[in-house]
């Protein structure tokens, strides 16, 4: 055994989950805290460089809905890991729908070579 322990990273979430059921409970309702399951992990990040998101909504749009007069981000909708991206022409972007870290991970490094293809001169 390598000695890590699988559900290490659940425990901050758990704890949460943990706390809010006993809540629940005290305000008088029947909360039972079982089959704990983290549903939706979200991550943002700042690429440090202001973003083209017109071009890469022509070039992208196939996974990408860009309508700047409704929201100021596009929203791209990875399939591999199964990911939505906020990108905002800033360089900050918000990844969310993961259920584990390593989506995440594997998201940003997916994306991140397109975002430079795209960074404004």
């Amino acid at each position: 055994s390598s000695g890590i322990n699988a559900e290490w990273p659940l425990r901050p979430g758990r704890l949460a989950a943990r706390k809010y059921a006993r809540v629940v409970q005290k305000l008088g309702f029947p909360a039972k805290f079982t089959e704990f399951k983290i549903q939706n992990m979200v991550g943002s990040c700042d690429v440090k460089f202001p973003i083209r998101l017109e071009g890469l909504y022509a070039q992208h749009g196939q996974f990408s809905h860009y309508e700047p007069e409704l929201f100021p981000g596009l929203i791209y909708r990875m399939l591999r890991p199964k990911i939505v991206l906020l990108i905002f022409v800033s360089g900050k972007v918000v990844l969310t729908g993961a259920k584990d870290r390593n989506d995440i991970n594997a998201a940003f490094e997916c994306i991140y070579p397109i975002l430079k293809n795209f960074r404004k001169k």
